[in-house]
């Protein structure tokens, strides 16, 4: 049975939707403070070039991470689904089916990570300084990724139950294992990126030890049998929906991994001031991530129950949280980003470097809160085929395009390099309000039909 906390399709949607926004937006934040304390620890105990190995590497960490995420929206969607269609009995063969895909891509990723780290850091083009620590945090986040697959899909689990406080939890105790790590093995022992990365693998690894005793000690409606744990026909209905989702987020994460190469031949500098400011990117993000990850939860549920209409007032819902957050993290970072940068390191060239950046990048927190709300709209629908085909467009025809074309200017700057993200943004919002409005006019000739 559902409670009436997780049965969104009854009830005040504002009250509904923040309650269950909330815990996500918590664990985000959790998570993003694992790359955020290994760059804070390294930037005050470690060498410049750490630094820069921090922070190339977890780019691509977040690439991977991102990606099995989007990848995992699918299972949450289905779950959710099935929740709003009353066939809860479903939902065992969709976490067996998911536990077995999830696991093949958690081995592919091992091998590429493990035994391609030096290549995908040269092609990173990590300043020569940094390539050895870059190298290192890969290879050895690469060693631990069974443990990154394995909590964001518990997490993907959780979230279609309507239960988004159990993963709030089990991430907060990772946090915390991860901060005393990286002080240990950074600060105290010397390990710099390599010990940045240690931390991370540990943390994760007892971040899935949590979910899995609080999984099995869940009041559940369903079963999940061993039979259940192989590719069966809820395989092909959750990567249906989630495959789309991760190639976005592959293409949007491509898209950052290209413009830290592109940062990377400005300098050690410019390599370790991007660094900083994506993570404090990473958190004005997280805000516009939580209200897709719940929209399309809350989506999935009415649709599922058959009321388009609360689904649409759901989206409107979080657009005006979104809105209201994105104003108040735009003028934040704006004006103060210098001050944000500071926490992570003391190198005023660095700092005045991630503020460059942010400078250009700070309208993206107000067109990302519209962008990803409308999304988990769309991902709530199973409308996925959209949700990349925007993806394409605004990164391959405009992000990286404006990027290298503003990275290989004379008078190059990272203000300008990180004006590119907002322009692609806006460019999704524009085609999101056009598919929105030919979705309400297709859905009103069916109703009549």
């Amino acid at each position: 049975m559902v409670s009436n906390k997780s049965d969104f399709t009854q009830g005040n949607i504002l009250h509904k939707l923040t309650l269950f926004m909330l815990p996500i937006l918590g664990a985000l934040v959790l998570q993003a403070a694992y790359g955020a304390v290994d760059l804070l620890v390294v930037g005050h105990f470690g060498t410049t070039a750490g630094l820069s190995g921090v922070s190339t590497g977890s780019q691509v960490l977040n690439l991977v991470t991102f990606v099995v995420t989007q990848l995992a929206m699918g299972v949450t969607v289905l779950i959710g689904r099935y929740l709003g269609e009353k066939h809860p009995e479903q939902i065992g063969a969709v976490l067996g089916g998911a536990a077995f895909v999830f696991s093949i891509l958690a081995a592919v990723l091992f091998v590429v990570m493990v035994v391609f780290a030096q290549p995908i850091a040269v092609l990173m083009q990590a300043p020569e300084a940094a390539l050895g620590q870059t190298v290192n945090y890969v290879r050895i986040c690469g060693c631990g990724i069974f443990f990154i697959v394995a909590y964001n899909l518990l997490s993907a689990a959780f979230r279609g139950l309507g239960d988004s406080r159990s993963p709030l939890i089990f991430v907060l105790v990772a946090c915390i294992v991860n901060i005393v790590g990286d002080l240990v093995l950074v600060a105290g022992f010397g390990l710099d990126a390599a010990g940045a990365a240690l931390a991370t693998v540990l943390a994760q690894a007892i971040s899935v030890v949590c979910a899995l005793v609080m999984l099995r000690r869940k009041d559940l409606s369903f079963t999940v049998r061993r039979a259940d744990v192989r590719l069966n026909p809820q395989c092909r209905k959750f990567l249906s929906i989630g495959l789309p989702l991760a190639l976005q987020e592959f293409l949007t994460q491509f898209s950052f991994l290209a413009l830290c190469a592109f940062v990377n031949r400005l300098g050690l500098e410019a390599s370790s001031g991007y660094g900083v400011a994506c993570k404090i990117v990473n958190f004005s993000m997280l805000i516009p991530s939580a209200l897709m990850q719940s929209t399309a939860s809350f989506v999935a549920q009415n649709v599922g129950a058959g009321n388009q209409r609360r689904a649409k007032q759901s989206m409107y819902t979080g657009l005006g949280i979104g809105l209201v957050i994105g104003c108040a993290v735009f003028a934040l970072v704006f004006w103060k980003g210098d001050v944000l940068a500071g926490l992570f390191t003391k190198n005023a060239a660095v700092v005045a470097n991630a503020f460059a950046y942010l400078k250009g990048f700070a309208p993206e927190a107000i067109g990302t809160a519209i962008l990803f709300t409308m999304l988990g709209y769309f991902n709530g629908n199973n409308q996925t085929v959209f949700t990349i085909a925007q993806g394409i467009i605004q990164t391959l025809l405009v992000r990286l395009p404006l990027a290298y074309y503003m990275s290989i200017q004379p008078n190059a700057n990272l203000t300008n390099i990180g004006i590119a993200a907002p322009v692609s943004t806006g460019v999704g919002v524009l085609l999101c309000v056009g598919f929105y409005v030919w979705w309400n006019r297709k859905l009103a000739k069916q109703s009549k039909v």
